[in-house]
């Protein structure tokens, strides 16, 4: 208002000037001698220059004024995941950022009530959930069904020890070795191919998303042992990043375990927290290799382990709840931008030193956007809506809606003819 009201009298002192300069040169012209004349001229200059100045301030108010107003009627433009954000509760966003585990055989009301109060952002599969090929097919559609944004449907098939499809029957799925047995062939083909075996057969029960392959580099006592491609970071990123590749080209999205690594260590962190007494420079050039060659091939999930390393982070937080190591290395350093989820939540290696509450929300601020496996799924809702603000559960919300429109086909059911195949089944002869 003030600017405006200064406008107002700028312009009306300029015509008053412009008008009395007029009259006198009027005058002055019928009356004036020469040297008058030139008096009048420079007379003229000066009320010219007061109107040049007059007029200066006027385009200087004018450009503020309309700044202002540029600034106040900014428009900021909100794509389909803020626009599906505004209509979901802080509850359903949280439950987005949870995958559930109900150990049972069919989806009775319990777990459907469970399913539709939670409305987690996806489920895991474990043995006790596959059974027939019908009963397991119709269990995986009823979970779907219960939601109305599409379900993350995992499950841990790695091969070998880590075979959940192993429980299903009429028919039976392909057995697949251990990935170090696939590792020692070296062919990357072959790699390829067995990836597509296990995609295929996923999907004929309605599987999308897969927490394999390990890219653990396996060391001289390692728990993990057979479960990894190989003892060196060559052989592993190669044939983990092919394996990965046939299961992203069959529609089952490759999940990428256990960052920063969890090959060198001889501790269960099912039981108890391994602790790897290593250097930031001595990981990235072993245990780092196979992620960063996974970023780089556009690495869609990357699962974080329970694993300490004090020489990086100066104590002994397991990797899936520190800031230093899941924002400030995986995000910042390595450039990661895809989704994150932790191991579960329920392994030895958190339960025995965090309660609850701690472990959800030190997930969520050291940079995780999945949970998975919470123990109660409501504390965790309650938790993180009370410790978390709104900005952060929407920056990892809007990633899980992203990612879900981009890689997730709640249609997608191979025929059942899949499972066992004699074409799969000659794949897997070649690793033996």
């Amino acid at each position: 208002m003030k600017k405006l009201i200064s406008l107002i009298l700028i312009i009306i002192l300029s015509f008053t000037i412009v008008g009395c300069s007029t009259s006198t040169n009027d005058t002055e012209n019928n009356t004036a001698t020469v040297p008058q004349a030139t008096v009048s001229q420079k007379e003229e200059v000066t009320s010219s220059q007061d109107i040049i100045s007059s007029s200066s301030e006027q385009t200087s108010i004018l450009e503020e004024i309309s700044s202002d107003e540029v600034v106040s009627e900014e428009v900021i433009t909100k794509d389909e995941y803020d626009l599906q954000l505004e209509k979901m509760t802080i509850e359903e966003k949280i439950g987005q950022m949870l995958i559930i585990a109900d150990r049972k055989e069919k989806v009775d009301d319990e777990l459907l009530k469970k399913l539709k109060t939670v409305k987690p952002g996806g489920f895991i599969l474990f043995s006790e959930n596959i059974t027939t090929y019908s009963a397991t097919k119709n269990f995986v559609k009823k979970v779907k069904g219960s939601s109305e944004i599409p379900m993350i449907i995992a499950i841990d098939q790695e091969g070998g020890k880590v075979q959940r499809l192993s429980s299903l029957t009429k028919p039976t799925a392909t057995d697949i070795p251990d990935m170090f047995t696939l590792g020692s062939t070296n062919n990357s083909k072959l790699a390829k191919q067995v990836g597509k075996v296990m995609a295929q057969e996923l999907l004929t029960i309605g599987v999308n998303v897969a927490f394999a392959p390990v890219l653990d580099i396996k060391g001289k006592n390692s728990f993990i042992g057979d479960r990894c491609f190989g003892d060196n970071p060559q052989t592993v990123t190669k044939m983990a990043i092919n394996f990965a590749k046939g299961l992203e080209q069959n529609n089952i999205v490759a999940t990428y375990k256990h960052f920063p690594g969890h090959g060198d260590t001889e501790t269960d962190s099912h039981k108890e927290l391994p602790i790897i007494n290593k250097s930031l420079t001595a990981l990235k050039s072993h245990e780092f290799v196979p992620f960063k060659k996974a970023i780089a091939n556009d690495a869609k999930i990357i699962m974080v382990g329970h694993i300490a390393l004090p020489k990086v982070t100066g104590d002994k937080v397991p990797a899936s709840l520190s800031k230093k190591i899941v924002n400030d290395i995986l995000i910042e350093k390595l450039n990661y931008e895809g989704l994150i989820i932790t191991d579960a939540l329920d392994m030895g290696a958190i339960t025995e030193y965090y309660t609850q509450e701690e472990m959800y929300v030190m997930a969520i601020e050291a940079g995780c956007d999945i949970l998975l496996m919470p123990k109660s799924p409501k504390k965790a809702i309650a938790t993180i809506k009370k410790n978390i603000s709104e900005e952060r559960i929407d920056k990892s919300v809007k990633k899980i809606l992203k990612f879900k429109k981009e890689n997730i086909n709640d249609n997608i059911f191979l025929d059942k003819s899949y499972l066992g195949s004699s074409k799969h089944k000659n794949v897997i002869s070649k690793l033996k």
